[in-house]
């Protein structure tokens, strides 16, 4: 029976359908992950690419932490065992056998001594200092040599008397004042009393700093005397402050260090005002030579 060519390709496709559509249906619902893949097979695309690198870097990773965690645990204890009562008891019994090393003893006992010599040295010297700086213990001489001169014997100083109840604003403004006219601020007592001295070495520093928003051992400060000392306010009968008294001498000299008698200044002047209108008016009660020097370096520029 002869037949076309087309009749003959459309009967092998109709042969393979059938062979097709009489498989099991098993094997051709079969998820494409299950399928065979061979092991060195090349990924499909870049991103099954990318995915398996990033899995086999978090494989490593992974690997190398678990291998770090193992080498922690097998390097020893982390806490210093407890000793059993046998090995305690050769501990102290060996302490007690301990030959005496009477060098070491002697060695130890004069570091200690020194130590406690130096500490007692450092207290005494800044318990000094302290003093010096407020007034009530002599200055050291050899220390200030050819910085400042001593005051002429014969000579007058402005002492302001003031209190620590007075506007800091006020004590900054005489601090200034004072400074050019080379005076001295005096106080009666110390905030707080005699035993305390921090709450009076705050204030002279608030007092003198020229940058009032200066703080720490480092900031300027003006150059003007502040002492303690109740003497000179009971010999000038001061019940108010402020006021301004010309003292002849020194009268930074330490109270303890004087008497009654010694040299007072010939009038007080009362008044909240400017240090050059406290120098007039006790120029006008009759102490012009006293605050003639005083007046002369308060109006340089």
């Amino acid at each position: 029976m002869l037949t076309c060519k087309s009749s003959a390709d459309s009967a092998r496709l109709v042969a393979a359908l059938a062979l097709v559509l009489a498989a099991p249906a098993s094997a051709q619902e079969r998820p494409a992950q299950e399928r065979p893949v061979a092991k060195d097979a090349p990924p499909a695309n870049a991103r099954e690419g990318t995915a398996a690198q990033g899995n086999a870097a978090l494989e490593r990773l992974q690997d190398a932490t678990a291998a770090r965690k193992g080498e922690a645990q097998v390097r020893g204890p982390m806490a210093l065992p407890v000793p059993d009562e046998a090995t305690r008891r050769r501990a102290f019994e060996g302490l007690r056998k301990r030959a005496p090393m009477p060098a070491i003893d002697a060695r130890t006992r004069t570091a200690l001594d020194k130590g406690k010599e130096a500490l007692a040295a450092e207290r005494e010297a800044a318990s000094r200092r302290i003093g010096q700086a407020l007034g009530l213990d002599a200055p050291d001489m050899a220390a200030v040599a050819g910085i400042t001169a001593p005051p002429a014997a014969k000579g007058w100083v402005p002492v302001l008397f003031a209190s620590s109840s007075m506007p800091l604003t006020t004590l900054r403004t005489y601090a200034a004042q004072l400074e050019r006219a080379h005076g001295v601020i005096a106080f009666r007592g110390m905030p707080g009393g005699m035993r305390k001295v921090e709450p009076m070495a705050k204030l002279t520093a608030q007092v003198l700093r020229l940058d009032p928003g200066c703080e720490g051992p480092a900031c300027a400060m003006r150059d003007v005397q502040v002492i303690v000392d109740p003497l000179v306010f009971r010999q000038h009968g001061v019940t108010r402050v402020p006021a301004l008294a010309m003292i002849p001498g020194d009268p930074t000299q330490p109270y303890c260090e004087r008497d009654d008698e010694s040299p007072r200044a010939a009038h007080v002047v009362y008044g909240d005002a400017a240090l050059s209108g406290l120098f007039e008016e006790y120029a006008r009660l009759g102490g012009g030579k006293e605050v003639s020097d005083a007046q002369a370096r308060l109006s340089r520029r």
